[in-house]
């Protein structure tokens, strides 16, 4: 994705001046929705589908609370907050990088579509605080 492209980047724009159209800043997509797509796509369409803004059909179930690295730069996902109402049994769930896309709203926001359901994400393994030790 075009954020692990922009962290992996960050020596060569130390020694140079870079076009900074092609980078988003991290805190341009925390904070932003989570989507669910209506229906399920299969690996070949998933794996081609792009998006330019938000579908009229799709379901906002979350909001992007973290952006995942590896200690080598690579982004292996986001924590997204789904679930509850209110932060009332609400939970953190780690989505995989190639279970989301990210789609620009406008020049400086994102948001993050998923082709999981909201139920499977619910059913995902929580990943709060203790998770991380």
């Amino acid at each position: 994705m075009a954020l692990a492209a922009s962290v992996v980047a960050a020596p060569v724009l130390a020694q140079s001046s870079m076009d900074t159209e092609n980078l988003i800043r991290t805190r341009d997509i925390t904070g932003g929705d989570v989507y669910t797509l209506n229906g399920p796509l299969d690996d070949d369409t998933w794996g081609n589908w792009e998006a330019d803004g938000v579908g009229p059909d799709w379901n906002d179930i979350g909001e992007i609370e973290d952006i995942i690295l590896d200690r080598d730069g690579n982004m292996i996902g986001i924590v997204a907050e789904v679930g509850g109402f209110l932060d009332i049994g609400d939970k953190h769930v780690l989505i995989p990088v190639d279970d989301i896309r990210l789609t620009p709203v406008d020049d400086k926001t994102y948001v993050i579509v998923t082709r999981k359901t909201e139920e499977q994400l619910e059913e995902m393994e929580s990943v709060d605080e203790g998770w991380w030790n």
